[in-house]
């Protein structure tokens, strides 16, 4: 088991990757960023906080063995993948990829400014995942709640909660919690000074914790349960 913690990672933290129309901020050790002390969280393998341009992005590429989810903060993500399939992801939707033994497919900005973050799993039993599946669908999110949004695969549960200035949530406790500051900030609180767009807490094993918005504030937060240690397969380098 691993030690009871609270872990900030700032966003000026994380490595950042730049390509043409792409700043990407990697959360946990990613491609040339090798960090043997960062290379998952729970059964999340990657945290990426893309910002692109319009018609920028990734083309196609190959995932198997993933559950790839992606929030739109701001913009649109039009995705395509091997099936001819089309759809366009707009802010305050979630997309849930399962590539099951693999699946080729893209992810381009289809407005002129997109940001989104994206998170990918292993599954508990990749052998008996499901064929690849692509699916979009907008959550009824109340001011002031932490709303359940998906629970993608078993075990790890995404929810979203959207703050007015003053606004208090309780984070769930539980073996491991990410809480990304997607947008706006936090007061000081006893754990941490003031975080802000692009800060995340990290808690392991940690009870619930409350938290107040500073400003007009959204967060993402994942509940993960302890999973299988070993890295994915068929990670690929981007998207």
């Amino acid at each position: 088991m691993m030690p009871v913690s609270v872990e900030i990672r700032r966003a000026s933290a994380c490595f950042v990757e730049r390509t043409e129309g792409r700043l990407s901020r990697h959360g946990l050790s990613f491609g040339a960023a090798y960090d043997p002390d960062n290379l998952r969280f729970g059964p999340m393998v990657c945290h990426d906080d893309h910002l692109l341009g319009n018609g920028r992005g990734f083309e196609t590429h190959r995932h198997s063995d993933l559950v790839i989810v992606s929030w739109v903060v701001s913009g649109q993500l039009t995705h395509t993948d091997s099936s001819d399939a089309a759809h366009t992801v707009s802010p305050g939707q979630v997309a849930v990829l399962t590539t099951g033994p693999g699946v080729e497919h893209s992810e381009v900005a289809s407005s002129p400014q997109t940001r989104f973050v994206q998170v990918w799993l292993t599954p508990p039993d990749s052998d008996a995942a499901p064929g690849p599946s692509y699916d979009v669908s907008t959550p009824s999110l109340e001011i002031g709640v932490l709303t359940r949004v998906v629970e993608p695969v078993p075990g790890a549960v995404f929810s979203v909660a959207r703050l007015e200035p003053g606004d208090n949530v309780t984070l769930p406790g539980g073996p491991f919690v990410h809480v990304l500051v997607a947008r706006g900030a936090l007061l000081r609180s006893s754990m941490a000074e003031p975080l802000q767009d692009g800060d995340a807490f990290r808690f392991t094993d940690e009870g619930p914790h409350d938290v107040t918005a500073a400003v007009p504030t959204e967060l993402l937060v994942w509940e993960l349960a302890a999973g299988r240690e070993e890295r994915a397969t068929g990670v690929a380098d981007e998207g």
